[in-house]
């Protein structure tokens, strides 16, 4: 994973719905969610939360514990502009998800769209899997979405690692369930076609 420069650089540089992985609205991530079961008080993070519009669906839904986490100052200051007086109804974290500090069972859903695939190396894997479970609540629902096996092999000028949901679950290790895995092709801005992966696991101790 680089430094934040390089993200920083990406969102400078780059209008916030012309990255490849802009969604105008999440679907697939809203309907793993909602389908969870867990009533919308329930405290949810968002990793590598970018300038994604899911925190500002998400506060139209009524969930009123919102955190927004990304690496990239630059991508955290779009998505409040974007959410404007809203934004102050999300706690913001900026940091990286393999060394930050987060409450123990601090939360009932753990939401990552396009962030996990890019930990290549075993040792970031291992940290940012610490963080997951040490952060999240017994029963809660892990949700990751990372490029499918026939996804992309680079993205952002980055290697990257492609996964199916028992992929997931290893990398995760024990003491997780899986619930539902679905694919999806993302139509990037630009015309693109992009396999995903997204999964949704239980916390089950």
């Amino acid at each position: 994973m680089p430094d934040k420069t390089h993200w920083d650089r990406i969102y400078s540089s780059q209008l916030a719905d012309r990255v490849g992985w802009y969604q105008a609205k999440p679907d697939l991530s809203l309907r793993m969610i909602i389908g969870n079961g867990l009533v919308i008080h329930s405290r949810v993070i968002d990793v590598g939360c970018g300038a994604s519009r899911l925190l500002g669906c998400l506060l139209d839904l009524g969930y009123t514990h919102l955190t927004g986490l990304d690496f990239s100052s630059q991508a955290l200051h779009i998505a409040q502009v974007q959410l404007g007086e809203r934004a102050g109804q999300v706690t913001w974290i900026e940091g990286d998800i393999t060394q930050v500090e987060l409450p123990v069972d601090g939360f009932g859903i753990w939401h990552d769209r396009a962030v996990f695939h890019f930990f290549t190396k075993l040792e970031d894997r291992q940290k940012y899997a610490a963080t997951l479970r040490q952060a999240l609540a017994p029963g809660g629902a892990a949700i990751l979405a990372t490029f499918a096996p026939d996804g992309p092999e680079r993205c952002s000028g980055l290697d990257v690692r492609c996964y199916d949901a028992a992929g997931l679950l290893a990398e995760l290790g024990p003491g997780f369930v899986l619930e539902e895995e679905l694919g999806e092709t993302h139509i990037t801005p630009g015309g693109g076609r992009q396999a995903y992966t997204f999964a949704r696991f239980r916390k089950t101790d």
